[in-house]
């Protein structure tokens, strides 16, 4: 016998699966090399037991995406796990994964389970009382840095974008950010333009990251970074389409800056060509869309195993975020050392409600940010730690 023990009870069941799609318009139009784009959206996902307690999670994917993801969650997931106990995390993903993998193995489907997943972990970190990262296996920091990214592309000309880049880095590293992060997509000569106002908005002593949105043939991205590496960029992101993991092989044997990505690669499958490839000097996993949490800690445990650092892609609202801070909170450093280089949180710097007013107590990343000279604190209440409002909820939630 085990003195203060006792069998958990296990009748608690899963009652309801809710997904909500969110929608506002922006104050201005954004875009990166793939297309321009003027509203946000985000897609919240809540499970509902029988005891009344709910776990929030998130589904990437934006604009029509999202509202074909709502209807899988609902009608297609839903229906697979009502009558569940939310602890059989495991149970309840094979379960849903198994049945949907003659209709795809990757991308809807998978964005679609992984806001379930992470829905399941918040309850589950819920019933035990503790915060996500203690479920995790505990935390390697309490607080983690920060880096900021902006310079997204507008319906301007070259020299506007030089101009406007170069004084929105500095901008973000006068806010305080650890580094920050440009976009690219104009050809091959603007966009090494870019980076150079960047590296002068920013100055020598300060990381800057480029993201390529899987915009260039090999040849071209191969120009691009070789004058990234005389810039000192930090990493060049998803440089290629995410289907030539050859081209970032090559890319990442040809450059001295870092090759990153893997932010639209799915579960550990897709994840073990990546890394048995050595096809990313940084992997971004995104776990709002690999296979949520119990996915990620697969993908993340696959990198480290090749001594591959993990950098999460965040995109979304305020319970993505939340989920990664978690997440960067539970990661040990690779290889570790006496001042090791420490994971840091994406953070977007462009105009988001989902992520600032979302929350009953928002996160504040931006002040935290000032105030600590580039960190944010890991949520301490159990699961997530945070909870969304529900009327906010109600006056952006797309009928």
């Amino acid at each position: 016998s085990r003195a203060g023990w006792w069998p958990r009870d296990t009748s608690m069941k899963i009652t309801e699966v809710v997904s909500h799609v969110l929608r506002y318009d922006l104050p201005e139009e954004l875009g990166y090399s793939q297309q321009f784009y003027a509203a946000r959206t985000a897609h919240l996902v809540e499970v509902r037991t029988d005891e009344g307690l709910i776990g929030w999670g998130e589904c990437f994917g934006p604009g029509n995406v999202a509202l074909a993801n709502k209807a899988i969650v609902e009608r297609v997931i839903q229906p697979l796990i009502v009558g569940r106990d939310p602890l059989d995390r495991e149970v309840v993903w094979h379960h849903v994964y198994n049945l949907l993998r003659d209709h795809g193995q990757k991308g809807m489907p998978v964005q679609a389970l992984s806001g379930v997943d992470i829905a399941l972990w918040d309850l589950s970190a819920k019933i035990a009382g503790l915060p996500l990262s203690k479920m995790m296996g505990g935390q390697f920091r309490d607080r983690v840095p920060v880096y900021g990214y902006g310079m997204m592309l507008k319906r301007e000309d070259a020299a506007s974008h030089v101009a406007r880049f170069r004084e929105e880095a500095a901008g973000i590293k006068e806010a305080g950010f650890k580094a920050t992060k440009m976009k690219i997509g104009l050809g091959v000569a603007d966009d090494i333009r870019l980076a150079e106002a960047v590296r002068l908005g920013v100055g020598d002593d300060f990381d800057f990251m480029v993201d390529a949105n899987h915009c260039y043939t090999l040849g071209d991205a191969m120009r691009v970074g070789h004058a990234l590496d005389e810039l000192g960029a930090y990493w060049f992101e998803e440089p290629v389409a995410p289907e030539d993991q050859e081209g970032y092989h090559e890319l990442r044997v040809a450059l001295d800056t870092n090759v990153s990505g893997g932010e639209v690669e799915y579960t550990r499958w897709g994840w073990r060509q990546l890394l048995e490839g050595r096809c990313l000097d940084i992997a971004q996993p995104e776990v709002c869309a690999l296979g949520g949490i119990s996915e990620y800690l697969k993908v993340l445990s696959m990198a480290h195993t090749h001594l591959t650092p993990v950098v999460p892609h965040v995109w979304g609202s305020a319970v993505a975020v939340s989920v990664n801070l978690h997440l960067l909170a539970a990661m040990p450093p690779v290889p570790g050392g006496l001042n090791p280089r420490e994971p840091m949180l994406e953070f977007d710097t462009t105009h988001n409600l989902f992520r600032d007013e979302l929350l009953a107590e928002p996160l504040d990343i931006q002040g935290q940010v000032r105030r600590s000279g580039g960190y944010a604190s890991v949520p301490s209440g159990p699961g997530l730690g945070v909870e969304p409002d529900r009327d906010f909820i109600a006056r952006y939630e797309v009928s």
